[in-house]
């Protein structure tokens, strides 16, 4: 005869699958559904998403403008692509 119990200092350690097979709350034993999910291990497989806007349907990159005038030495940020009323 197996023993199930491995009571230590009156409280029960081991595995819970010996004396409790997984359960749903009203006794029925548990379904275990198969993993369907697509593949999420690679960076360009991940739907990212920032402040409702997601890598699906990002918007392309501005890259026509104007160059604006009275900004000194500066090199970078000297073209304006947004609307200028």
């Amino acid at each position: 005869m197996a023993k199930f119990s491995k009571k230590v200092m009156g409280k029960e350690v081991g595995d819970a699958a010996v004396y409790a097979p997984p359960h749903t709350m009203t006794g029925k034993p548990v379904k275990v559904a198969s993993n369907s999910r697509p593949d999420r291990s690679d960076a360009s497989t991940v739907n990212m998403s920032v402040a409702g806007i997601n890598r699906r349907s990002a918007p392309e990159a501005k890259t026509t403008g104007i160059v604006t005038r009275g900004n000194g030495a500066a090199t970078k940020g000297t073209i304006a692509r947004g609307p200028m009323a």
